[in-house]
């Protein structure tokens, strides 16, 4: 018979056995839980450093040209006027930070850490555990989208600092929430700090001081030590500051701003003809995610879970779809981040850049591509030589927006080519549709400098003197302030004076500015030599005035006697002088025997071709390799090109 010590110890050892067969598998999930916390805390860290360095490596153009579009003053009146409609500080802080784009590393280091510190404030506001701390990375996913989803709009938004606005104003709305769950219910404290809130941030932020007022009110019936009667009285008082705050400040504060946009200040406004409400799905999703956060946050959320495996397959799931669906959304067209590229290249007058950017192009170029190509030619003096050396074409752009020249590269072309009044004219129309831009202001400066307006530009120069990056270009242009024989010795001003060889009068480009410039010079002439000759380009670029072109091709033979005529300018004259002999003796024209070779190859080719049953667009791809850098090609199968 066992004694009672045996027993005893009995007992014990079964009772440590039973403990041991318990606690193994806890051990086993302890470490698959702690695993899962390190998985999600590393993704977000992760994520927002490849964010960084898809944005810093692969969008530099883009966020050069953002912070380009954007203009920032350190002056009273410039805070004074984003003051004077609702939302006016989201806007003031979204300008001051996008203008750290100018080094594009910074602004993108600046936008993480406003990322990084909303994905903190939503875990801790929202109770979200370490577990699922990839569920922080949806808002990131869409404050992301709303930037790199806009492709051309960047050019039309009014909204001032876009690129940050929605970031700082989500970030601020969930700190708004959290200072209300922070206080105590005692004196009604919390009522009155939503009340106070709400007042303060509408004129502050917005309809992001409107989504704080719907977050807390939300958030009220999740606290726990409340009755029912403290949740129902915030909650009429969030629906009573919905509704009234908007109205009572556009009657006393913002009468200029329309009352169909009380609501949505702060918000982009996509729409030209129609509304684009495709753009507003990310910040619909945006707010949806945080009402759900708000409205289930009486869910317990704990740290472990009893089938760890799946929890953590389900967030491998999640974050695979995030990734996905940001790369899928994400604008990536090729034309459009070549234009950029080119615009870059322009502003800092690397014309050699832009010809690098022009070659073996994957897809048809746009004519703002070809256009600056032309122009880098143009001012390197080799267009005679290569202009269609480079692939030619007139892709439309990859919008649904009624694109105009003028908004992406019209401006510069202009200044270049001369036509002053017009790049002067669009940028004065520009600047009061969709505000003051930092490149509004260096091209009034040009343009005032170039004409002698020398008080006008020393107030632009004062103007652009007031911001971080542009300061030092502006002072620079101090230096040709009462000194014209400085500006024409200079690289970037010296060639537009011999642009301006014609008589200034009044004209309309009706916004279509390639056929506006390309008749301006075709019907002008100079005997300056950098002028006459896009006379002559121009005339080539006409093709349906044969004998306009003569005289400006004598003309270039008068002011060249000692020097060979470019290719492409013999090619076009033996061209017409074939269809149309009777206006020139072609014996006197002293033509390449290359030229009349590839002439007539060209012709035998296209015969048989044509012979065999091919269309013209089969043409197109049958002789280019041969013939595609030649005007002959130009001429008979790149007609009718839309323009813009």
């Amino acid at each position: 018979m066992p004694s009672f010590f045996t027993i005893i110890m009995g007992k014990k050892n079964n009772q440590k056995e039973k403990n041991t067969t318990t606690k193994a598998p806890k051990r086993q999930w302890t470490f698959i839980t702690k695993g899962m916390k390190f998985f999600a805390t590393g993704i977000c860290l992760l994520a927002l450093i490849a964010i960084g360095l898809a944005l810093t490596l692969g969008e530099e153009a883009y966020l050069w040209k953002v912070q380009e579009l954007n203009l920032f003053l350190y002056a009273q009146q410039f805070f004074d006027q984003q003051m004077a409609v609702p939302g006016g500080m989201l806007t003031w802080l979204g300008t001051y930070f996008t203008q750290y784009f100018y080094h594009p590393w910074q602004g993108v280091l600046m936008l993480c850490l406003w990322w990084a510190l909303l994905m903190w404030l939503t875990k801790r506001t929202f109770n979200v555990p370490r577990t699922w701390a990839v569920v922080l990375l949806i808002p990131v996913a869409l404050l992301l989208l709303t930037d790199v989803t806009l492709g051309y709009w960047i050019y039309y938004l009014k909204l001032r600092g876009h690129f940050f606005v929605a970031t700082i104003g989500t970030t601020v709305a969930v700190a708004t929430t959290w200072g209300y769950q922070s206080l105590s219910d005692r004196y009604g404290l919390r009522t009155f700090y939503m009340m106070i809130a709400t007042v303060l941030l509408y004129p502050l932020m917005g309809c992001y001081g409107l989504m704080a007022a719907l977050l807390m009110a939300i958030t009220s019936w999740s606290l726990s030590g409340r009755d029912t009667v403290r949740k129902t009285i915030d909650s009429l008082v969030a629906i009573v500051l919905l509704a009234a705050i908007p109205h009572i400040c556009y009657q006393h504060l913002y009468s200029q701003t329309s009352i169909d946009d009380i609501y949505r200040a702060g918000l982009p406004l996509f729409q030209i003809v129609e509304s684009e409400d495709d753009y507003y799905i990310p910040y619909q999703l945006l707010a949806a995610f945080y009402i759900i956060l708000a409205a289930t946050q009486w869910i317990k959320r704990s740290n472990t879970t009893k089938k760890p495996l799946l929890w953590f397959g389900a967030q491998i799931v999640l974050v695979s779809g995030i990734v996905w669906g940001t790369w899928h959304f994400w604008f990536k067209d090729y034309n459009f981040h070549k234009e950029l590229k080119m615009q870059r290249c322009m502003n800092d007058q690397n014309w050699q850049g832009i010809l690098d950017e022009a070659v073996d192009l994957q897809d048809e170029p746009t004519r703002a591509m070809v256009m600056m190509k032309n122009l880098a030619l143009f001012q390197l003096g080799q267009q005679g030589e290569m202009m269609y050396h480079y692939r030619n074409g007139a892709k439309a752009p990859n919008t649904k927006i009624p694109i105009r020249m003028a908004q992406i590269i019209g401006k510069d072309i202009y200044y270049y080519y001369g036509q002053l009044n017009f790049c002067y004219r669009w940028c004065l129309e520009d600047g009061v549709e969709f505000g003051w831009r930092a490149e509004h202001l260096k091209h009034l400066i040009r343009c005032s400098l170039v004409n002698g307006e020398y008080r006008v530009a020393r107030k632009y120069i004062n103007i652009l003197k007031k911001t971080k990056f542009h300061r030092e270009w502006a002072e620079q242009q101090e230096r040709f302030l009462n000194n014209e024989k400085a500006l024409k010795e200079d690289p970037g001003y010296g060639h537009v004076f011999h642009m301006l060889n014609y008589e200034d009068m009044l004209a309309s480009d009706q916004s279509i500015i390639e056929r506006y410039l390309m008749q301006h010079f075709a019907q002008t002439d100079s005997d300056d030599p950098i002028y006459q000759e896009q006379t002559l380009l121009s005339a080539m670029w006409m093709k349906d005035n044969i004998r306009g072109f003569w005289p400006h091709y004598m003309h270039y033979w008068q002011l060249h006697p000692d020097k060979r005529i470019p290719t492409h300018y013999q090619e076009a004259a033996y061209l017409y002088a074939m269809l149309e002999p009777q206006h020139v003796d072609v014996n006197r024209l002293n033509i390449d025997p290359k030229v009349i070779q590839s002439y007539n190859q060209f012709m035998k080719q296209a015969t048989s071709l044509m012979q065999s049953g091919n269309t013209e667009e089969q043409l197109k791809e049958l002789m280019y390799d041969s013939f595609g850098h030649t005007f002959f090609y130009e001429y008979y199968l790149i007609r009718h090109q839309k323009l813009y």
